[in-house]
């Protein structure tokens, strides 16, 4: 399938593997990309550009196809070593990042010097025509279905997508439920050049997470995630657990009085716990809910070589078969 994405990333299929906190490390960016999509590293679980260095070189060890690193700018007191960060990216010779959270301006003439193409995820269209605005060569418009930050308009797909087609001249991916053929084309059908997932890799083969991870996505239904630090205004969609619902619970009977110092214990430095460990209950974690979708654990190649052979089959016999001849 030839779309703009895949002709600006170099891919085979418009399939990008999103940033995700301890979970896309190079094991993961690797599998996909080999099964022809754009596979993802997460800079920021790596404690420092150093480590990014040694994760890309340990990347590109494992597949000669094109992959990208996440940078998410975050808004916080002491920020992370930013430069070092971009300057591994460049130094490492990756040609493109997915950029998320602040506005990546500053970053940019740095990035686009080095021939690197930056892909930003938005929860809004006025975001998205920011990103165009400021140089971005593409974005990632991401649903209130999705796992992780959804922003704070809760505007679904079904809705974002062509707004974002009517108002974009850029490429652009869909992200938030997306999961299947169904996923991609319907994306397509909106106006979007492919789609970037997230929980559906968590639950692959090649992802590096605990098995408990993989078969909590597996067991989860569309009705297993919570928004939380909604009052903070920092909202994220996480999976349920015994500490999410505590977590609920104090922002029920603390209300607009809370702060993030009341449920620092549920959010704080529990991924390395969740992810790597599999203690399920240790704290609140990404996810989305097209959980509702998953039932398996394939590898990344199984999964992508499925979701475009029923995207053909979707595509030329049920969506072309409607047409009268």
């Amino acid at each position: 399938m030839k779309t703009k994405i895949t002709e600006m990333f170099g891919i085979q299929h418009p399939i990008i593997q999103g940033g995700m906190h301890f979970v896309g490390f190079a094991e993961l960016a690797a599998a996909v990309s080999n099964a022809g999509g754009l596979g993802i590293i997460t800079g920021l679980t790596q404690r420092t550009p150093a480590d990014l260095a040694n994760e890309i070189a340990r990347c590109r060890a494992m597949t000669d196809k094109p992959f990208g690193v996440n940078l998410t700018f975050l808004p916080v007191v002491t920020a992370p070593d930013y430069p070092g960060y971009v300057k591994a990216i460049i130094d490492g010779g990756v040609k493109a990042v997915e950029t998320a959270g602040n506005n990546p301006q500053k970053w940019l003439p740095a990035l686009k010097e080095a021939g690197i193409k930056v892909i930003h995820k938005c929860t809004s269209v006025r975001h998205a025509l920011k990103a165009e605005a400021i140089g971005c060569d593409a974005v990632s418009v991401d649903g209130f279905e999705c796992g992780g930050h959804p922003g704070e308009d809760d505007v679904p797909n079904m809705i974002l997508l062509p707004r974002a087609a009517d108002e974009l001249k850029i490429p652009f991916v869909a992200s938030g439920g997306m999961a299947d053929a169904r996923s991609l084309v319907a994306a397509l059908a909106m106006g979007a050049d492919g789609m970037n997932m997230g929980t559906r890799f968590i639950a692959t083969k090649e992802a590096p997470v605990h098995e408990n991870v993989k078969q909590a996505i597996v067991a989860a239904s569309e009705l297993d995630t919570r928004l939380v630090m909604r009052p903070l205004r920092n909202t994220e969609r996480v999976l349920t657990n015994e500490a999410v619902e505590r977590l609920l619970d104090k922002e029920r009977a603390l209300g607009a009085a809370i702060k993030f110092e009341d449920i620092i214990e549920e959010v704080a430095g529990v991924y390395p716990r969740i992810m790597l460990k599999g203690e399920m209950q240790a704290g609140a974690w990404s996810c989305g809910m097209v959980a509702g979708l998953i039932n398996d654990i394939p590898t990344c190649k199984e999964l992508i070589d499925r979701i475009m052979a029923e995207a053909e089959q979707l595509i030329r016999a049920r969506l072309e078969g409607m047409l009268a001849a």
